[in-house]
């Protein structure tokens, strides 16, 4: 697989969770410095933490996309510019210190944003991944920014109701799970 391909196969996996395409692109010390908000799962070094990443994102969006639009590499670096796009049918939760921090039930609003992404490789494979995102744009696109009234009274609903803690749980134990099948 060349360079190119290397930078392209990380967004297949986060599209697909395809296990076998993760072993092949991700490297066993491979650390995801965009982890911080995800399920702690995502955190694990290597193919299984970008599975789990996989399985965070595919439960809050469906058809979940990575559209390519750049690819630029040197010998040990790969820079990705995409557009991040799916439909928001699952709950979107946020995680801090691996606990629930935030979480935006489902609207069935469409995502379509930039985002540049930069990978570090070692060994013929990814072995580092740090982003800058559009975070904005997807929440504006979301009804999440700026607040308003009824999307944060959704908010505040789901985390009284116990719906967001839930959610957390479920999401946590399905890339907990899409970690393990390595």
């Amino acid at each position: 697989m060349d360079t190119s391909e290397l930078g392209r196969g990380l967004f297949r996996i986060l599209e697909t969770g395809d296990p076998a395409l993760a072993v092949e692109v991700v490297h066993e010390d491979f650390h995801n410095r965009e982890a911080a908000v995800s399920p702690t799962a995502c955190s694990t070094p290597g193919p299984a933490g970008v599975l789990a990443s996989s399985a965070w994102m595919r439960s809050a969006f469906s058809d979940l996309r990575f559209a390519v639009l750049g690819v630029v590499y040197d010998s040990d670096q790969v820079w990705v510019r995409l557009r991040m796009q799916g439909r928001h049918t699952g709950a979107f939760i946020r995680f801090k210190d691996g606990a629930l921090d935030q979480a935006v039930p489902p609207t069935g609003r469409e995502i379509d944003f930039e985002q540049i992404h930069v990978l570090g490789l070692r060994d013929g494979k990814v072995v580092t991944h740090e982003a800058v995102r559009d975070d904005i744009t997807m929440l504006g696109q979301l009804g999440v920014f700026p607040p308003a009234p009824s999307g944060m009274l959704r908010m505040i609903s789901w985390r009284l109701t116990g719906r967001a803690t839930r959610a957390a749980t479920h999401v946590s134990a399905q890339a907990a799970a899409a970690a393990a099948q390595l």
